[in-house]
């Protein structure tokens, strides 16, 4: 196999998650020959400096990776300039690059798929990210081992620089062109808030790196390989994050196995297209489970 790619991992306040992300990092097939490169963003507030403190003290501990590089940051980034950021620098020396964050496990096969996935696709143009995440839909077993689907996921990906050229951080320089067509497609034939995610952006009440990832993507009718079964499982959804509450309904288990097969065609799988639409539409449960949900979070808030 040709050099592995490198891998960005961004960290930030918590080092039980960071632990875990990297003791199953170290676990997986090729860590052993892969350069981890560790971006640690600053503290936003004085309250998160003893909690930066623990997770640059542990991601200065010996790892077995063939090279491990670290970056902390002075002052706090916050999540997305810190990706945007320390993804450009890395893809601008390598060429190709690894992403995770500070609470995703990686399977065993992880970065055996991922580097395999960027190998076979090098130069497919359209091909532009390759997920590491696969929603836990239903009748999985149905799919193919790996297949394209339009929409960009954050949960440990991996990209080449001809792909993240593309990337434009503006949202109006993204959406400017948009038709009522264009937001259909975009949000699944609306099973999924993806437009609400670039209303909120543009209103200043949230700063996703991710929807502008997606944005670039869809601008380009670009393809993101999803594997069949789960090479990532997003520890952060406990309610951690900074960015996330409480939500089991994204766990999945991890893949147990290598894939033996890449898809040869390059085109969105139907099948799966309309599993993960299913998905969308469904996940949030009854009226009632909602309804629970959403007490649980709020006595959850009250006792804070």
């Amino acid at each position: 196999m040709p050099t592995t790619a490198p891998i960005v991992l961004f960290v930030y306040n918590r080092p039980r998650h960071t632990r875990k992300t990297l003791a199953a990092l170290e676990r997986a097939i090729l860590a052993a020959d892969s350069h981890v490169i560790i971006f640690s963003d600053g503290a936003k507030s004085a309250s998160d400096v003893d909690n930066v403190n623990k997770v640059r003290a542990l991601i200065a501990e010996p790892w077995h990776f063939q090279k491990v590089s670290i970056i902390e940051r002075e002052r706090n980034f916050g999540l997305a300039q810190n990706i945007i950021s320390g993804v450009t620098q890395v893809i601008e020396r390598y060429g190709q690059v690894i992403v995770l964050e500070d609470d995703l496990e990686i399977s065993t096969y992880g970065l055996q798929y991922f580097n395999d996935a960027l190998e076979t696709y090098r130069t497919q143009e359209q091909v532009m990210e390759i997920s590491g995440y696969m929603y836990p839909v239903k009748d999985a077993d149905q799919l193919p081992e790996a297949f394209f689907f339009r929409v960009a996921n954050s949960w440990g990906w991996a990209t080449w620089d001809r792909a993240w050229k593309h990337f434009n951080p503006d949202i109006e320089a993204l959406t400017k062109d948009f038709t009522k067509a264009d937001i259909k497609r975009f949000t699944l034939d609306h099973s999924e808030n993806f437009w609400k995610q670039v209303q909120q952006f543009k209103a200043g009440k949230i700063n996703s790196w991710a929807i502008r990832w997606y944005l670039s993507i869809f601008n380009q009718q670009g393809l993101v390989l999803y594997p069949r079964q789960s090479m990532i499982q997003n520890m952060g959804t406990d309610g951690s994050g900074t960015h996330s509450d409480a939500d089991t309904v994204y766990q999945v288990e991890l893949a147990n196995k290598a894939l033996t097969a890449f898809p040869k065609e390059l085109e969105e799988n139907t099948a799966a297209y309309q599993a993960i639409q299913y998905f969308y539409k469904n996940r949030k449960g009854s009226l009632l489970e909602r309804s629970i949900r959403y007490a649980k979070k709020r006595l959850k808030n009250i006792g804070m």
